[in-house]
């Protein structure tokens, strides 16, 4: 039995295990929980269940691929989870630290980042698969084209790394771009020294308008008039600014 990858659900499946042992192999966190997105026939799982992980967990929303898992896989058993990661109750069902590994499905990789940022404080380490669109915006830095709103909530409070490039004959179908393994890491060193909902609003609002200054971007937002008017960060762009400077903007704020 071959599952068919969907389009409707990003399916691509990798098909080199030298790069699913790879990635297997990339996870830091010692003795972690760890919980695999979207596993498909399971060439990234097999080399998982490898790892002297304290626990191991997949999620898996296709039909088609939880039957095949279930037959391939039976050592799974209740930690084969049918259903949708971003409906899970992270805190629900890990007590304490857990990773998440995958190669994602390209359709909801953005928001797979953005849930663990909801759940940063158990969250500690992410190693997987994106486009390699993604994965250059995931650890970009402060000036580069591909900085932006992802870039910058994961960065206060994550290490991100770029693993690699794989290529796009390494899946089935070949998707028609390249793809990336990146890893990122929580650093509970770095602590925001600003309201947390004013910074996302700072960010989110700043890129909304990337190719306008700071002084355009942000008028809809209650900065002090004379702050605007004199202090020199506010001729800038959004992606010249670092977390730092996000941060001061967020105590400008009324």
């Amino acid at each position: 039995m071959e599952v068919k990858a969907k389009k409707r659900l990003g399916q691509h499946f990798l098909k080199n295990e030298d790069i699913a042992r790879r990635i297997a192999e990339a996870v830091r966190t010692p003795h972690a929980q760890v919980l695999e997105i979207g596993p498909g026939m399971g060439v990234l799982t097999q080399f998982l269940l490898q790892q002297p992980f304290d626990n191991f967990s997949v999620i898996e929303l296709d039909e088609e691929s939880v039957a095949y898992l279930q037959e391939h896989f039976p050592q799974l058993g209740e930690n084969l989870i049918a259903g949708d990661f971003l409906k899970l109750d992270l805190s629900a069902r890990y007590q304490g630290p857990f990773v998440i590994v995958g190669n994602f499905p390209y359709n909801i990789s953005s928001q797979i980042l953005f849930k663990m940022l909801d759940y940063k404080d158990q969250a500690v380490e992410l190693v997987g698969m994106f486009q390699k669109e993604v994965g250059e915006r995931i650890t970009a830095s402060a000036g580069k084209k591909q900085y932006g709103i992802v870039s910058v909530l994961l960065q206060a409070f994550y290490d991100t790394e770029y693993l690699f490039t794989v290529h796009e004959n390494e899946f089935l179908p070949p998707p028609k771009v390249k793809s990336a393994v990146v890893r990122v890491t929580r650093n509970f060193d770095k602590k925001l020294h600003c309201d947390e909902e004013k910074f996302k609003l700072v960010v989110k609002t700043a890129f909304n308008y990337r190719r306008k200054t700071l002084r355009n971007a942000l008028q809809t937002l209650p900065f002090p008039a004379d702050i605007v008017t004199t202090d020199p960060i506010f001729t800038q762009r959004a992606e010249q600014l670092t977390v730092a400077d996000f941060e001061r903007l967020s105590n400008m704020l009324n």
